[in-house]
């Protein structure tokens, strides 16, 4: 095995600490950096609301309009100042991690590869020609390097319906009879999901973890390119004080207008995005649970979850696995990496605002459950910030609702209250309320340019560089304000589904953590209206209330309510493939990464799919186990 047993792991975090300020220079220095330039600016902003609200004295409103203010203006810094960073280093072709011309990655290239790599596919009643085709596609492409021996696939079915379970069974019987004598290929199926996926890869590493120096861990819809998982081996192998290594996968092969969208966005910015977050997070990055290399060893010894005292939704088992994974590696003294110059790393993702509203809705409940996760002992500064950054982007949408509908109150208040120039007790002089539009001004503009500027910066890094993958520069820039405008539109609508996540967990209700729905299918209409016309009703009645009372504010709500308004209907039309495919022949969306990966992200040949087997067929039974320990790990503090 590779790596460094740990004995202390509290002696062992010191010194690999102490390590990594040489090879990732001035890492505290840009954490530091960061944190000033996200507390100014909410400082600034939390004065400048401040200033507006004080003239005609702050009420206990006010300042529950003023507190919620502040919380989410430093979410939105935070988001900002990472996009910044990102597009300085893209701009000067720095590595994220080292700040140096020539990424790491580059000088591992020339590395032998000399460990074994299980790619492990975790699976729940997934269809099984979509898990064959994007494993195909990745085991094609690792072929195509000449170094596929070193490698096992491993696929993990958990899957519980028989129908699925029979079709899948076949389906791996084909694949590993494609696959024979070039790429050895596994299949193990239990029948219970304990644990869900986390249970999944525990059982895994438990039975055959021993066998191997590194896990891939690839979801059911993950397709990464060989040269990528050879370059994470790589990583590996030349890092040997790092036990994770995540990559930015992509979403692609979207049909809808929803997913064509949000695949134009990730690929517009999601690199710079992520270029910023490891610039900062540098050895204590975060773990997004798929399309990501584990050191095996280290993740037996020291990922090992446990339940969480209570009753779910925010007891028991613990969801949202993977941070608390990487935060466990970290807390041990392993460094936790995020590796943005490997690009050929992807997946897929739902086709409709609804079902991915529906994905949305479970990740609420996991990320939430992390709060309780924040006092855990011995955990890196940096982890704590994962669990709380995770929470509030879920959190923050009930706090931009209680912005607006307190703001609103206020303004209600206002208009119907008769004006007081005398304060209680005595006053000389009459006290004359006025408003500040030169500081709403500026607010507004100070807001609009945090949450609006880092699209502006993806989208010159695209101009100068890679513009014609997107259809040239004048599409380019006709895509980015379409997707900005789409953006805006939908927003209230997941600002209103978020809301109603975080309150139905916060008062007891769970979710079912069943497959996704991955395929671009469209919304009929009475699904469309049965989730999203309450949100329309209470947007309307909302709106009228202000109509009636302060017209002069819809013009300045609008970005809000005409969302709410059209909540059907953009529903409905998010799975449109229609209007993608009208938006496709103008060449409007379009995306580099199908053309650069053609081979990888195209159709499977029909033998993948349709290999004229018996229906009785079984995959071949798997490999004898290679046992080893995976100890619980204790995320409270200990009684004395």
């Amino acid at each position: 095995m590779s790596g460094t047993p740990t004995n202390s792991a509290r002696r062992l975090a010191a010194r690999r600490g102490q390590d990594a300020s040489g090879r990732l220079p001035w890492l505290a220095a840009r954490r530091a950096l960061l944190a000033a330039l996200v507390a100014l600016t909410t400082l600034i902003g939390a004065g400048l609301m401040w200033r507006i609200l004080q003239p005609g004295g702050i009420a206990p409103l006010q300042w529950g309009v003023l507190a919620l203010f502040t919380a989410i203006f430093a979410w939105i810094a935070v988001g900002f100042w990472t996009a910044v960073a990102g597009f300085l280093l893209l701009l000067a072709d720095r590595d994220p991690l080292t700040l140096a011309r020539r990424p790491r990655v580059a000088a591992e290239r020339a590395l032998p590869i000399t460990r074994r790599t299980v790619l492990a596919m975790p699976i729940h009643n997934e269809p099984p020609d979509q898990v064959v085709a994007a494993l195909s596609a990745t085991a094609e492409s690792l072929l195509a390097t000449g170094e596929a021996r070193h490698f096992t696939l491993f696929v993990l079915s958990d899957t519980t319906d028989p129908a699925i379970a029979a079709a899948e069974a076949r389906a791996i019987a084909g694949l590993q009879r494609r696959l024979k004598g070039r790429l050895v290929m596994h299949y193990r199926r239990r029948t219970d999901n304990a644990g869900r996926k986390a249970g999944n890869l525990a059982e895994f590493c438990r039975r055959w973890g021993a066998a191997f120096d590194f896990m891939v861990v690839l979801d059911a819809d993950s397709r990464m390119a060989g040269d990528t998982l050879l370059g994470l081996v790589r990583a590996m192998q030349a890092r040997p004080r790092v036990g994770l290594i995540q990559t930015v996968p992509l979403p692609v092969r979207q049909l809808t207008l929803f997913g064509r969208l949000s695949q134009f966005a990730a690929s517009l910015y999601a690199p710079m995005l992520a270029a910023g977050q490891s610039a900062w997070q540098g050895d204590a990055a975060n773990y997004w649970g798929h399309n990501a290399i584990l050191r095996v060893r280290a993740f037996m010894d020291h990922a090992g979850l446990p339940r969480l005292p209570g009753r779910p939704p925010l007891g028991g088992e613990i969801l949202s696995h993977d941070f608390v994974e990487a935060a466990l590696l970290r807390r041990a003294g392993w460094e936790v990496e995020l590796e943005t110059r490997l690009t050929g790393s992807f997946e897929e993702m739902p086709g409709n605002l609804l079902d991915h509203a529906r994905r949305d809705r479970r990740w609420t409940q996991g990320n939430l459950q992390h709060l309780r996760l924040l006092a855990a002992p011995g955990l890196h500064a940096l982890s704590r910030l994962h669990f709380l950054l995770g929470a509030t982007a879920f959190i923050s949408s009930l706090l931009w609702l209680g912005i607006v509908l307190a703001g609103s109150l206020d303004a209600v208040l206002i208009a119907r209250s008769e004006p007081s120039y005398f304060g209680s007790g005595e006053q000389l002089f009459p006290f004359w309320p006025r408003a500040r539009p030169e500081l709403i001004a500026a607010l507004l503009a100070m807001t609009a340019t945090l949450l609006l500027l880092p699209k502006g910066l993806g989208l010159l890094l695209a101009l100068g560089r890679r513009a014609a993958g997107y259809g040239g520069r004048t599409r380019l820039c006709l895509s980015a304000l379409l997707e900005a405008l789409a953006a805006i539109l939908l927003a209230p609508i997941m600002m209103a589904f978020h809301s109603a996540f975080v309150i139905g967990v916060l008062t007891g209700a769970s979710v079912d953590w069943g497959a996704q729905h991955r395929e671009g299918r469209s919304v009929p209409w009475r699904e469309s209206l049965r989730h999203t016309a309450p949100f329309a009703l209470l947007g309307g009645l909302w709106i009228a209330l202000i109509h009636w009372q302060v017209p002069l504010l819809l013009a300045w709500l609008a970005p809000i309510w005409v969302g709410l308004a059209l909540a059907p209907l953009l529903v409905r039309i998010s799975g449109s493939r229609g209007a993608a495919d009208r938006l496709e022949r103008l060449g409007l969306l379009r995306t580099p990464e199908p053309r650069a990966y053609a081979g990888l992200l195209g159709d499977p040949p029909d033998a993948v799919i349709g290999d004229a087997l018996p229906a009785e067929a079984a995959p071949a039974p798997p490999p004898g186990e290679s046992p080893g320990e995976m100890p619980t790990q204790s995320l409270h503090k200990e009684s004395t």
